[in-house]
């Protein structure tokens, strides 16, 4: 099980399917969580399933793309969602910023 300190995390990847749609709305919903909580020096960016690096640290996912995501970066924390909006997955990934804890896999 893959993890990571919330502080040393630069970049959180906003993965999706085809590169666009509803996870763009998440994406800004998260940098707008991000920003209440006042987390700075965190980018939030949108890519496609199968253009994710090989470095990635953390990437949230709709949990139908979890496990192929999870087999495109072995090495990377992979958070999986079930809602677009509001799922609890985000306020937990902020929160973790927030207190400087670990952010743990929920692929393993």
């Amino acid at each position: 099980m893959n993890s990571v300190l919330a502080p040393n995390v630069k970049t959180i990847i906003l993965a999706c399917e085809a590169g666009m749609g509803s996870s763009l709305m998440s994406v800004n919903a998260l940098k707008k969580k991000l920003k209440k909580a006042d987390i700075e020096g965190v980018k939030v960016v949108h890519k496609a399933a199968r253009e994710i690096p090989n470095n990635a640290q953390l990437v949230l996912v709709h949990k139908g793309l979890a496990k192929f995501v999870q087999s495109k970066v072995p090495d990377a924390v992979v958070i999986s969602f079930s809602q677009f909006l509001n799922d609890p997955a985000f306020d937990a990934v902020v929160q973790a910023f927030v207190d400087g804890s670990e952010l743990v896999s929920t692929e393993a």
